[in-house]
């Protein structure tokens, strides 16, 4: 699956760095919205999704997460269905996590940023209109390899992640990987996947910055 990518950044030239941001539980605290979601689509469906067990591990694309509730030949349609209610339950459920505006701006200081996500791209640009996030670039429909790519094509010097594939993202692109502990996802366990500094939330990105050069 090739990244389904919406780019907004001005022409900034090479000699800028880029610093990527996983969306959901790295920025965001999608739970709610991505509950919300979820039940209605349990409800159409009729099939039964666990929402708790669900929204515990976000991260993986949609279609991962559908595939373990509905049969393969239905995840298509429902994984459809899903993103065009998404956009109208999910965006005003959905706040940010403490210290992304703060993160941003320090990343439009040092240089430029760019959100890096497997969501479906059109909800993940509605996520940062609606909350005001001022990041230069918004990348959907990467995961893991596609997320390294994404990186790699755009001159990241560091990638931001909740999950153990945003680390394995970032160290498959050779840049810094800061995993944050708002997600399901243990320190250890971020640790474990490669990343190079572990931080308990964004308010303590600036201790990451420090790592770059």
């Amino acid at each position: 699956m090739s990244p389904d990518t919406r780019v907004t950044r001005p022409n900034y030239g090479g000699a800028v760095t880029a610093i990527g941001f996983d969306l959901d539980m790295t920025l965001i605290d999608s739970r709610p919205g991505i509950g919300a979601t979820l039940r209605r689509i349990a409800e159409e469906s009729g099939y039964a999704i666990d929402v708790e067990l669900a929204t515990s591990r976000l991260g993986p694309p949609l279609d991962w997460e559908l595939a373990h509730w509905l049969p393969a030949d239905h995840v298509d349609r429902w994984a459809d269905r899903y993103r065009e209610l998404y956009s109208t339950i999910a965006i005003a459920a959905i706040e940010v996590l403490p210290g992304a505006h703060e993160a941003i701006r320090a990343t439009n200081r040092y240089g430029h940023s760019m959100v890096v996500s497997a969501k479906h791209t059109p909800n993940v640009q509605l996520h940062v209109d609606h909350l005001g996030l001022e990041v230069g670039s918004v990348f959907g429909g990467a995961w893991r390899e596609q997320k390294a790519d994404v990186l790699l094509e755009n001159g990241a010097t560091m990638y931001v992640g909740d999950h153990e594939h945003d680390m394995i993202a970032a160290r498959l692109a050779g840049v810094v990987g800061v995993g944050v502990t708002t997600g399901g996802t243990s320190a250890e366990a971020l640790r474990e996947a490669g990343a190079d500094v572990v931080i308990a939330s964004l308010l303590d990105f600036d201790t990451a910055l420090l790592l770059l050069p």
